[in-house]
Protein backbone atom coordinates (compact mmCIF):
# COMPACT_ATOMS: atom_id res chain seq x y z
CA UNK A 1 0.00 0.00 0.00
CA UNK A 2 3.14 2.06 0.96
CA UNK A 3 4.18 1.67 -2.78
CA UNK A 4 1.04 2.85 -4.42
CA UNK A 5 1.29 6.20 -2.21
CA UNK A 6 4.49 6.87 -3.04
CA UNK A 7 3.78 6.36 -6.51
CA UNK A 8 0.77 8.84 -6.59
CA UNK A 9 2.55 11.51 -4.43
CA UNK A 10 5.46 11.35 -7.38
CA UNK A 11 2.92 11.33 -10.47
CA UNK A 12 1.49 14.47 -8.52
CA UNK A 13 5.17 16.31 -8.44
CA UNK A 14 5.44 15.91 -11.91
CA UNK A 15 2.09 17.01 -12.81
CA UNK A 16 2.60 20.42 -11.02
CA UNK A 17 6.14 20.76 -12.78
CA UNK A 18 5.76 24.52 -13.94
CA UNK A 19 6.97 25.57 -17.37
CA UNK A 20 10.26 25.86 -19.11
CA UNK A 21 11.07 29.88 -19.09
CA UNK A 22 13.62 31.00 -21.92
CA UNK A 23 14.72 34.47 -20.51
CA UNK A 24 18.70 33.98 -21.55
CA UNK A 25 19.70 35.95 -23.86
CA UNK A 26 20.96 34.02 -27.31
CA UNK A 27 21.94 35.04 -30.79
CA UNK A 28 23.97 37.57 -29.76
CA UNK A 29 24.96 39.74 -32.51
CA UNK A 30 26.49 43.83 -32.93
CA UNK A 31 26.15 46.12 -35.73
CA UNK A 32 27.57 49.78 -36.42
CA UNK A 33 25.34 52.84 -35.03
CA UNK A 34 24.58 55.55 -37.54
CA UNK A 35 28.37 57.46 -35.21
CA UNK A 36 31.24 55.90 -34.58
CA UNK A 37 30.92 56.62 -31.09
CA UNK A 38 28.28 53.52 -30.97
CA UNK A 39 27.77 49.95 -31.50
CA UNK A 40 24.08 48.40 -31.55
CA UNK A 41 23.88 44.96 -29.78
CA UNK A 42 21.18 42.57 -30.58
CA UNK A 43 20.07 39.51 -28.91
CA UNK A 44 16.98 36.94 -28.48
CA UNK A 45 14.83 35.51 -26.05
CA UNK A 46 12.07 33.48 -26.08
CA UNK A 47 9.83 34.55 -22.95
CA UNK A 48 9.42 38.07 -22.58
CA UNK A 49 12.15 39.64 -19.93
CA UNK A 50 12.00 42.79 -17.35
CA UNK A 51 14.33 45.18 -19.05
CA UNK A 52 16.62 45.16 -22.16
CA UNK A 53 20.17 45.90 -20.70
CA UNK A 54 23.88 45.58 -21.69
CA UNK A 55 26.66 46.28 -19.21
CA UNK A 56 29.77 47.40 -20.39
CA UNK A 57 33.26 48.54 -20.21
CA UNK A 58 36.90 49.13 -20.91
CA UNK A 59 38.10 47.45 -17.89
CA UNK A 60 35.04 45.91 -16.69
CA UNK A 61 31.35 45.84 -17.04
CA UNK A 62 30.83 49.21 -14.98
CA UNK A 63 28.64 51.24 -17.32
CA UNK A 64 25.15 50.54 -18.45
CA UNK A 65 22.94 51.02 -21.37
CA UNK A 66 19.34 49.98 -21.40
CA UNK A 67 16.61 49.19 -24.66
CA UNK A 68 13.68 47.51 -25.41
CA UNK A 69 12.28 44.33 -26.62
CA UNK A 70 9.94 44.05 -29.79
CA UNK A 71 7.75 40.95 -30.48
CA UNK A 72 8.46 38.81 -33.48
CA UNK A 73 5.88 36.57 -34.53
CA UNK A 74 7.01 34.06 -37.33
CA UNK A 75 4.75 33.67 -40.13
CA UNK A 76 4.98 29.41 -40.08
CA UNK A 77 2.09 27.62 -38.82
CA UNK A 78 2.76 28.11 -34.86
CA UNK A 79 2.82 31.69 -35.39
CA UNK A 80 6.05 31.49 -32.77
CA UNK A 81 6.61 34.35 -30.53
CA UNK A 82 10.21 35.74 -30.86
CA UNK A 83 11.51 38.64 -28.76
CA UNK A 84 14.04 40.55 -30.47
CA UNK A 85 16.11 43.09 -27.36
CA UNK A 86 18.25 45.99 -29.51
CA UNK A 87 20.66 47.95 -27.13
CA UNK A 88 22.35 51.15 -28.04
CA UNK A 89 25.98 51.89 -26.92
CA UNK A 90 27.05 55.52 -27.48
CA UNK A 91 29.80 57.26 -26.20
CA UNK A 92 32.30 54.54 -26.81
CA UNK A 93 35.75 55.82 -27.48
CA UNK A 94 37.09 55.21 -31.27
CA UNK A 95 39.51 52.00 -31.29
CA UNK A 96 39.07 50.88 -28.16
CA UNK A 97 38.42 47.75 -27.13
CA UNK A 98 35.14 46.83 -24.80
CA UNK A 99 33.82 44.28 -22.41
CA UNK A 100 30.37 43.87 -22.12
CA UNK A 101 26.87 41.03 -21.42
CA UNK A 102 23.64 41.24 -22.42
CA UNK A 103 20.26 40.60 -20.65
CA UNK A 104 18.50 41.02 -17.64
CA UNK A 105 18.45 40.81 -13.94
CA UNK A 106 16.36 37.43 -14.92
CA UNK A 107 19.59 36.44 -16.60
CA UNK A 108 22.67 36.86 -18.66
CA UNK A 109 24.82 36.12 -21.27
CA UNK A 110 28.25 35.30 -21.34
CA UNK A 111 30.85 38.35 -21.16
CA UNK A 112 32.11 39.10 -25.50
CA UNK A 113 34.37 42.06 -26.27
CA UNK A 114 34.39 44.11 -29.09
CA UNK A 115 36.60 47.28 -30.68
CA UNK A 116 34.83 50.12 -30.60
CA UNK A 117 35.09 51.90 -34.95
CA UNK A 118 37.90 53.95 -35.24
CA UNK A 119 36.52 57.59 -36.48
CA UNK A 120 39.71 58.09 -38.60
CA UNK A 121 39.47 57.62 -42.40
CA UNK A 122 43.38 56.71 -42.16
CA UNK A 123 42.45 53.95 -40.60
CA UNK A 124 43.05 50.43 -42.11
CA UNK A 125 40.06 47.65 -41.79
CA UNK A 126 39.97 44.26 -43.02
CA UNK A 127 36.78 42.60 -43.86
CA UNK A 128 35.41 39.27 -44.30
CA UNK A 129 33.47 39.33 -47.50
CA UNK A 130 30.83 36.45 -48.34
CA UNK A 131 27.44 35.02 -49.29
CA UNK A 132 24.95 32.11 -49.54
CA UNK A 133 26.33 30.48 -46.22
CA UNK A 134 23.88 28.07 -44.85
CA UNK A 135 22.67 25.84 -40.97
CA UNK A 136 24.23 23.31 -43.13
CA UNK A 137 27.66 22.41 -44.84
CA UNK A 138 29.19 25.98 -43.41
CA UNK A 139 32.30 25.07 -44.23
CA UNK A 140 33.51 29.03 -43.87
CA UNK A 141 32.11 29.49 -40.37
CA UNK A 142 34.92 27.94 -38.11
CA UNK A 143 37.48 29.78 -39.87
CA UNK A 144 35.66 32.94 -40.20
CA UNK A 145 34.79 32.43 -36.27
CA UNK A 146 38.43 32.01 -34.90
CA UNK A 147 39.22 35.17 -37.41
CA UNK A 148 36.38 37.79 -35.48
CA UNK A 149 37.90 36.25 -32.24
CA UNK A 150 41.41 36.17 -33.04
CA UNK A 151 40.51 39.95 -34.01
CA UNK A 152 42.46 39.53 -37.44
CA UNK A 153 39.09 41.13 -39.02
CA UNK A 154 37.24 43.93 -38.40
CA UNK A 155 33.60 43.05 -39.52
CA UNK A 156 32.16 40.98 -41.38
CA UNK A 157 29.88 41.80 -44.52
CA UNK A 158 27.53 39.03 -45.72
CA UNK A 159 26.14 39.87 -48.94
CA UNK A 160 22.53 37.60 -48.47
CA UNK A 161 21.38 34.32 -48.29
CA UNK A 162 21.27 33.24 -44.49
CA UNK A 163 20.56 29.80 -43.01
CA UNK A 164 18.79 28.17 -45.54
CA UNK A 165 16.55 28.82 -44.32
CA UNK A 166 15.70 31.12 -41.52
CA UNK A 167 12.32 30.69 -41.62
CA UNK A 168 12.38 26.64 -42.31
CA UNK A 169 10.71 24.01 -39.51
CA UNK A 170 8.84 27.80 -37.99
CA UNK A 171 11.71 29.04 -37.81
CA UNK A 172 13.90 27.06 -35.43
CA UNK A 173 16.65 27.00 -38.28
CA UNK A 174 16.91 30.66 -37.89
CA UNK A 175 17.32 30.06 -34.21
CA UNK A 176 20.26 27.83 -35.20
CA UNK A 177 22.11 29.80 -37.93
CA UNK A 178 21.88 33.13 -35.17
CA UNK A 179 23.39 30.56 -32.73
CA UNK A 180 26.01 29.40 -35.16
CA UNK A 181 27.05 33.01 -36.02
CA UNK A 182 27.48 34.40 -32.56
CA UNK A 183 31.05 33.92 -32.10
CA UNK A 184 31.74 35.49 -34.85
CA UNK A 185 28.96 38.47 -34.76
CA UNK A 186 28.92 38.82 -31.19
CA UNK A 187 32.65 40.69 -31.70
CA UNK A 188 32.63 42.18 -34.82
CA UNK A 189 29.62 44.36 -36.32
CA UNK A 190 28.08 41.84 -38.32
CA UNK A 191 26.81 43.93 -41.19
CA UNK A 192 24.04 42.22 -43.96
CA UNK A 193 22.26 42.27 -46.85
CA UNK A 194 19.27 40.75 -48.00
CA UNK A 195 19.11 37.59 -50.59
CA UNK A 196 16.35 35.29 -51.61
CA UNK A 197 16.49 32.52 -49.28
CA UNK A 198 15.08 35.57 -47.03
CA UNK A 199 11.94 36.41 -49.28
CA UNK A 200 9.18 34.15 -46.54
CA UNK A 201 6.36 36.56 -45.56
CA UNK A 202 7.92 39.38 -46.86
CA UNK A 203 11.68 39.08 -45.93
CA UNK A 204 9.83 38.63 -42.05
CA UNK A 205 13.18 36.72 -40.10
CA UNK A 206 15.90 38.91 -42.03
CA UNK A 207 14.05 42.51 -41.23
CA UNK A 208 12.89 41.34 -37.76
CA UNK A 209 16.59 39.44 -36.52
CA UNK A 210 18.84 41.98 -37.61
CA UNK A 211 19.44 45.85 -36.65
CA UNK A 212 21.33 47.63 -39.81
CA UNK A 213 20.54 51.44 -39.07
CA UNK A 214 20.82 54.16 -41.77
CA UNK A 215 22.34 57.04 -41.48
CA UNK A 216 19.66 58.65 -39.10
CA UNK A 217 20.03 55.67 -36.56
CA UNK A 218 16.61 54.11 -38.07
CA UNK A 219 17.03 49.99 -38.18
CA UNK A 220 16.50 49.57 -42.16
CA UNK A 221 17.84 46.52 -42.77
CA UNK A 222 16.73 46.13 -46.90
CA UNK A 223 18.92 49.26 -47.70
CA UNK A 224 21.49 51.66 -45.75
CA UNK A 225 25.19 52.63 -45.72
CA UNK A 226 28.02 53.62 -43.61
CA UNK A 227 31.67 54.65 -43.64
CA UNK A 228 34.34 52.53 -42.24
CA UNK A 229 37.90 54.12 -43.06
CA UNK A 230 38.78 55.55 -46.27
CA UNK A 231 35.75 53.93 -47.44
CA UNK A 232 31.44 54.47 -48.18
CA UNK A 233 30.30 51.27 -48.24
CA UNK A 234 26.37 51.12 -49.37
CA UNK A 235 24.18 48.01 -48.49
CA UNK A 236 20.94 46.92 -50.97
CA UNK A 237 18.53 44.65 -51.82
CA UNK A 238 18.65 43.63 -55.39
CA UNK A 239 15.29 41.35 -53.56
CA UNK A 240 12.95 44.43 -54.62
CA UNK A 241 13.41 43.87 -58.25
CA UNK A 242 12.22 40.13 -58.09
CA UNK A 243 9.34 39.48 -55.51
CA UNK A 244 7.64 42.25 -56.70
CA UNK A 245 4.53 40.58 -55.13
CA UNK A 246 5.68 43.03 -51.95
CA UNK A 247 4.94 46.08 -53.88
CA UNK A 248 6.61 47.82 -57.12
CA UNK A 249 6.88 51.17 -55.40
CA UNK A 250 9.81 49.18 -53.07
CA UNK A 251 12.33 49.53 -56.21
CA UNK A 252 11.40 53.07 -56.81
CA UNK A 253 11.73 53.81 -53.07
CA UNK A 254 15.64 52.25 -52.79
CA UNK A 255 16.70 53.39 -56.32
CA UNK A 256 15.79 57.57 -55.18
CA UNK A 257 17.94 56.39 -51.83
CA UNK A 258 20.80 54.77 -53.72
CA UNK A 259 21.06 58.13 -55.78
CA UNK A 260 20.72 60.54 -52.91
CA UNK A 261 23.58 58.61 -51.14
CA UNK A 262 25.72 58.14 -54.20
CA UNK A 263 25.46 62.20 -54.45
CA UNK A 264 26.17 62.57 -50.64
CA UNK A 265 29.35 60.69 -50.68
CA UNK A 266 29.92 62.31 -53.96
CA UNK A 267 30.53 65.49 -52.96
CA UNK A 268 34.01 66.75 -53.34
CA UNK A 269 35.13 67.47 -49.43
CA UNK A 270 33.27 63.81 -48.89
CA UNK A 271 34.85 61.91 -51.51
CA UNK A 272 38.59 63.59 -50.35
CA UNK A 273 37.56 62.17 -47.11
CA UNK A 274 36.20 58.93 -47.60
CA UNK A 275 37.37 58.25 -51.67
CA UNK A 276 35.94 54.53 -51.80
CA UNK A 277 33.01 53.69 -52.57
CA UNK A 278 31.88 50.16 -52.13
CA UNK A 279 28.76 48.11 -53.10
CA UNK A 280 26.90 45.07 -51.64
CA UNK A 281 24.13 43.44 -53.36
CA UNK A 282 23.19 39.43 -53.62
CA UNK A 283 22.37 39.05 -57.25
CA UNK A 284 25.21 40.06 -59.25
CA UNK A 285 25.09 41.53 -62.27
CA UNK A 286 27.16 39.47 -63.99
CA UNK A 287 28.16 35.76 -64.17
CA UNK A 288 29.99 32.81 -66.01
CA UNK A 289 28.21 30.11 -63.89
CA UNK A 290 26.24 27.37 -65.79
CA UNK A 291 22.93 27.68 -64.60
CA UNK A 292 19.92 30.18 -65.92
CA UNK A 293 20.37 32.92 -63.18
CA UNK A 294 20.06 36.35 -63.69
CA UNK A 295 23.36 37.01 -63.88
CA UNK A 296 23.87 34.98 -67.12
CA UNK A 297 21.83 36.93 -69.09
CA UNK A 298 23.02 39.61 -71.38
CA UNK A 299 20.48 42.14 -69.55
CA UNK A 300 20.22 41.57 -66.62
CA UNK A 301 17.40 42.91 -64.54
CA UNK A 302 19.87 43.98 -61.81
CA UNK A 303 21.83 45.43 -64.55
CA UNK A 304 19.13 46.85 -66.80
CA UNK A 305 16.27 47.52 -64.25
CA UNK A 306 12.71 46.47 -65.38
CA UNK A 307 12.51 44.08 -68.02
CA UNK A 308 11.78 46.28 -71.61
CA UNK A 309 11.16 49.64 -69.84
CA UNK A 310 14.61 49.75 -68.69
CA UNK A 311 13.98 51.33 -65.48
CA UNK A 312 15.84 51.20 -62.66
CA UNK A 313 18.97 50.04 -63.45
CA UNK A 314 21.43 49.74 -61.42
CA UNK A 315 24.97 49.70 -63.54
CA UNK A 316 24.39 53.27 -65.10
CA UNK A 317 23.83 54.66 -61.80
CA UNK A 318 26.55 53.33 -60.12
CA UNK A 319 28.94 53.98 -63.31
CA UNK A 320 27.45 57.49 -62.93
CA UNK A 321 28.49 58.30 -59.61
CA UNK A 322 32.04 56.57 -59.84
CA UNK A 323 31.54 53.23 -57.81
CA UNK A 324 34.17 51.56 -57.31
CA UNK A 325 33.70 48.15 -56.03
CA UNK A 326 30.72 46.07 -56.43
CA UNK A 327 30.41 42.79 -54.03
CA UNK A 328 27.58 40.36 -55.14
CA UNK A 329 26.81 36.55 -53.99
CA UNK A 330 23.78 34.07 -54.87
CA UNK A 331 26.26 32.12 -57.00
CA UNK A 332 27.78 29.35 -55.03
CA UNK A 333 31.09 30.05 -56.26
CA UNK A 334 33.95 32.79 -56.11
CA UNK A 335 34.63 35.05 -59.62
CA UNK A 336 36.22 37.74 -60.08
CA UNK A 337 35.45 39.95 -62.83
CA UNK A 338 38.15 42.68 -64.86
CA UNK A 339 36.56 46.46 -64.79
CA UNK A 340 33.27 46.62 -67.05
CA UNK A 341 30.86 48.32 -68.08
CA UNK A 342 27.95 46.76 -70.08
CA UNK A 343 29.90 44.20 -71.08
CA UNK A 344 33.38 45.98 -72.10
CA UNK A 345 36.17 45.50 -70.28
CA UNK A 346 38.09 49.09 -68.82
CA UNK A 347 41.19 47.56 -67.63
CA UNK A 348 44.03 50.34 -66.36
CA UNK A 349 46.29 48.92 -68.71
CA UNK A 350 47.44 45.37 -69.66
CA UNK A 351 49.95 45.52 -67.65
CA UNK A 352 48.04 47.04 -64.58
CA UNK A 353 44.40 46.03 -65.25
CA UNK A 354 43.89 47.19 -61.86
CA UNK A 355 45.42 50.52 -61.61
CA UNK A 356 43.55 53.19 -62.49
CA UNK A 357 40.46 50.78 -63.79
CA UNK A 358 37.82 52.90 -66.43
CA UNK A 359 34.52 50.61 -64.40
CA UNK A 360 34.21 49.01 -61.75
CA UNK A 361 35.39 46.24 -60.23
CA UNK A 362 32.83 42.98 -59.67
CA UNK A 363 33.64 40.27 -56.91
CA UNK A 364 31.09 37.35 -56.61
CA UNK A 365 31.32 35.80 -53.15
CA UNK A 366 28.49 33.45 -52.95
CA UNK A 367 30.47 30.26 -51.54
CA UNK A 368 31.20 30.85 -47.85
CA UNK A 369 28.87 27.00 -48.01
CA UNK A 370 25.30 25.33 -47.59
CA UNK A 371 22.95 22.92 -48.20
CA UNK A 372 22.94 23.77 -52.10
CA UNK A 373 26.86 22.72 -52.61
CA UNK A 374 28.71 24.53 -55.40
CA UNK A 375 27.76 25.90 -58.83
CA UNK A 376 30.14 24.91 -61.89
CA UNK A 377 31.01 27.71 -64.28
CA UNK A 378 30.86 27.44 -68.47
CA UNK A 379 33.65 26.25 -69.97
CA UNK A 380 33.80 29.49 -72.48
CA UNK A 381 33.32 32.21 -70.14
CA UNK A 382 32.93 36.16 -71.35
CA UNK A 383 36.22 38.16 -71.79
CA UNK A 384 34.96 39.93 -68.75
CA UNK A 385 35.66 37.37 -66.84
CA UNK A 386 38.95 37.32 -64.69
CA UNK A 387 39.54 34.21 -62.26
CA UNK A 388 36.92 31.39 -61.30
CA UNK A 389 37.14 28.95 -58.37
CA UNK A 390 34.31 26.39 -57.12
CA UNK A 391 35.93 26.24 -53.51
CA UNK A 392 34.33 26.63 -50.43
CA UNK A 393 35.69 30.16 -49.03
CA UNK A 394 35.32 33.59 -48.32
CA UNK A 395 37.19 36.95 -49.42
CA UNK A 396 39.23 39.35 -47.18
CA UNK A 397 39.14 42.69 -47.82
CA UNK A 398 42.02 45.57 -46.46
CA UNK A 399 41.32 48.81 -47.03
CA UNK A 400 45.04 49.73 -47.15
CA UNK A 401 44.35 53.68 -47.33
CA UNK A 402 42.16 55.81 -49.83
CA UNK A 403 44.37 54.66 -53.19
CA UNK A 404 45.02 51.08 -52.66
CA UNK A 405 42.73 48.36 -51.23
CA UNK A 406 43.09 44.65 -51.78
CA UNK A 407 40.89 41.44 -52.09
CA UNK A 408 42.13 38.20 -51.23
CA UNK A 409 40.23 34.92 -51.62
CA UNK A 410 40.72 32.06 -49.12
CA UNK A 411 39.80 28.18 -49.90
CA UNK A 412 38.71 26.59 -46.56
CA UNK A 413 38.69 23.22 -48.33
CA UNK A 414 42.14 22.08 -46.96
CA UNK A 415 42.72 24.24 -44.70
CA UNK A 416 43.15 27.97 -45.46
CA UNK A 417 44.73 28.51 -48.71
CA UNK A 418 45.17 31.19 -50.61
CA UNK A 419 43.15 31.15 -54.07
CA UNK A 420 43.16 34.71 -55.81
CA UNK A 421 44.74 38.16 -54.50
CA UNK A 422 44.69 41.68 -56.75
CA UNK A 423 45.36 45.20 -55.21
CA UNK A 424 42.72 47.73 -56.83
CA UNK A 425 44.83 50.95 -56.90
CA UNK A 426 42.70 54.57 -57.85
CA UNK A 427 45.20 57.42 -57.93
CA UNK A 428 41.45 59.33 -58.08
CA UNK A 429 38.61 58.65 -57.54
CA UNK A 430 35.29 59.76 -59.37
CA UNK A 431 32.81 59.51 -62.00
CA UNK A 432 33.88 57.29 -64.77
CA UNK A 433 34.40 58.75 -68.35
CA UNK A 434 30.30 59.20 -69.99
CA UNK A 435 29.33 55.98 -72.29
CA UNK A 436 26.37 55.10 -74.30
CA UNK A 437 25.15 52.09 -72.78
CA UNK A 438 23.79 50.02 -74.89
CA UNK A 439 19.83 49.17 -74.95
Amino acid sequence: MSGIIWLLAAATSVVHVGAVLYVEPEQVHLSYGALPTQMLVTWTTFDPTNDSLVEFGKDGLDMQARGHSTKFYDGGSERRLIYIHRVLLEDLTPGEFYVYHCGSTMGWSATFWFRAKNASALWSPRLAVFGDMGNVNAQSLPFLQEEAQKATIDAALHVGDFAYNMDSDNARVGDEFMRQIEPVAAYVPYMTCVGNHENAYNFSNYVNRFSMVDRSGRVNNHFFSFDIGPAHIISLSTEFYFFVEYGFLQIKRQYEWLEQDLKEATRPERRRERPWIITMGHRPMYCSNNDRDDCTMNESIVRKGIPLVHLYGLEDLFHKYGVDLEFWAHEHSYERLWPVYDRQVYNGSVEEPYKNPGAPVHIITGSAGCQEKLDPFVKNPAEWSAARFSDYGYTVMTLHNGTHLSLQQFSVENGLQLLDEITVIKESHGAYPSRKASK
